[in-house]
């Protein structure tokens, strides 16, 4: 099982803000880029927000079928890790 999981919010002063997750057995590597900066984040956590927009889209791929063994281990994910 393995996942990549993209989104985009517009955060205020109309800053976007990218968001990757790659979803894998092993885990979930973030990664963050926000448009006024270069570099992507590898670094931070994730927000409460980011946790629920990523459960969301993996609610949204295992109602047509796809991505019900992800949402499961990104939940377990996601309690571990006290989000």
């Amino acid at each position: 099982m393995h996942n990549n999981i993209s989104w985009t919010i517009k955060l205020e002063n109309r800053i976007k803000r990218e968001t990757r997750v790659h979803v894998s057995k092993h885990g979930l590597k973030w990664q963050f880029k926000r448009s006024d900066e270069e570099a992507w984040d590898y670094d931070s956590d994730p927000t409460k927000e980011d946790w629920d927009m990523l459960e969301d889209i993996l609610k949204r791929r295992a109602g047509r079928g796809r991505g019900g063994n992800a949402l499961e281990s990104v939940r377990k994910m996601r309690t571990k890790a006290g989000a």
